[in-house]
């Protein structure tokens, strides 16, 4: 019996653990809103997640591959070309550089149903 519990504790242990290291999907367009290269304020930038590799395209086109940081996995992202990290917020609405870059995502309309209407006819009685 005792063997059985210790068992189970350590699955639920090791499950737990699993899920705490998910990280949130970066995948979507952003706008550079903070100290933004060449003065692109407001420029599209765009971040693609593919499991643990992330490519990035800056506000001037540039394209960097990053892999979450060795030291922070659930929160900060390591670009390998640049010699920078990132940081991330628990949401993946806001991307924040080592060189004072702040990236912020761009959510678009929401996706509505479209209502099609007849025209209105009136009867007389």
């Amino acid at each position: 019996m005792r063997l059985t519990t210790l068992a189970l504790g350590l699955t639920a242990a090791c499950l737990a653990t699993a899920a705490s290291a998910q990280t949130v999907n970066l995948t979507g367009t952003y706008r550079c809103i903070q100290m933004c290269r060449d003065g692109a304020i407001g420029a599209p930038t765009f971040v693609t997640q593919n499991g643990d590799a992330v490519n990035l395209t800056t506000e001037t086109g540039e394209s960097y591959r990053a892999w979450p940081d060795w030291n922070a996995p659930a929160s900060r992202l390591w670009i390998e070309a640049r010699g920078e990290s990132a940081v991330y917020s628990p949401d993946g609405m806001r991307i924040q550089f080592d060189d004072g870059r702040v990236w912020q995502r761009v959510i678009g309309p929401p996706v509505g149903v479209t209502v099609g209407r007849a025209p209105v006819v009136y009867y007389g009685r």
